[in-house]
């Protein structure tokens, strides 16, 4: 029971979730095992959409090599800024990833910055580097979403919809934890647990389908960047809705606004007026030229 997660309104029931496994006396934790499948899965994607539009897949792999670790580092310092005061009395704490800790948006604007850089260095073409990365960012969000379920974090508020998901109360975070989760606690063969929104799985939908829109789009593009913007403001507008649900909001300091979802609405806003003046000049050289 203390590692069972329940979707009782799906008739799911998973009674051994472990955390993590041992190979040769080493503890290895599913939640990275994960993270580190959906990077390869976003690697293969990235070198395989280089290779259908005649780029260099070795510029990926470098890409990959360094983008990667510096994305990881990224997630975790954006994560550890917006939740100091958990850290800020252990600071050694801050390179124990082992529970999560990662925030995706410190890694995307990290993996940008990397991008930006690379591209330039190599005389790349940068939106199209940005196109071929998209739907690469986008599998390994949906495959890392998963980490979360194995680590019990990334929930939202109290209810009885058809993904609920049932979790032992002593298994997750205290903090994240509400009085209104407490007000529904259920009882299962003496264990209390929690029923909640599992916002986690709700984001690995929402990327997964947005996912699908890209990688279908791709070949029908027209103009370099442009998968790029939508995929930012995909993700934003569905960012936006989950954040609002999630009980483990990180918030911008002195405030109650979760920094996430303030820079999902930016997000929107910007490369949503980006898209519709790029769409919109096209339309007009497309009048022109009849």
């Amino acid at each position: 029971m203390y590692d069972a997660i329940y979707f009782p309104n799906l008739g799911i029931h998973f009674q051994n979730v472990g955390q993590s496994f041992s190979i040769l006396g080493l503890e290895i934790t599913y939640y990275g095992v994960v993270i580190g499948i959906g990077m390869l899965l976003g690697v293969f994607v990235a070198t395989k959409e280089a290779k259908r539009t005649n780029q260099n897949q070795d510029h990926y792999y470098d890409l990959a090599m360094f983008g990667v670790i510096l994305s990881v580092m990224g997630a975790r310092v954006y994560y550890v800024i917006f939740r100091w005061d958990s850290y800020k009395n252990d600071l050694l704490s801050i390179f124990n990833l082992r529970l999560g800790g990662l925030a995706i948006y410190g890694g995307i604007i990290t993996a940008t910055i990397v991008m930006i850089v690379y591209s330039r260095i190599k005389k790349l073409n940068m939106y199209q580097v940005f196109d071929t990365i998209a739907p690469a960012f986008l599998i390994g969000q949906v495959v890392g979403r998963i980490g979360n379920f194995f680590n019990r974090e990334v929930f939202g508020e109290y209810t009885n919809n058809i993904f609920a998901m049932q979790l032992p109360l002593e298994r997750v975070r205290n903090s994240d934890v509400t009085s209104l989760m407490r007000e529904h606690l259920i009882d299962i063969e003496g264990m209390q647990f929690i029923q909640v929104h599992p916002t986690f799985l709700y984001e690995c939908l929402w990327n997964l389908g947005l996912f699908v829109l890209i990688w279908l789009y791709r070949k029908h593009k027209k103009f370099e960047g442009e998968l790029f913007l939508i995929y930012l403001f995909g993700y934003g507008m569905g960012r936006i809705w989950i954040e609002g649900v999630r009980t483990d909001q990180l918030l911008i300091q002195g405030t109650n606004l979760p920094v996430s979802q303030v820079l999902s609405g930016v997000l929107m806003v910007v490369t949503g007026v980006l898209l519709g003046m790029q769409w919109k000049k096209l339309r007009t050289c497309e009048k022109e030229s009849l």
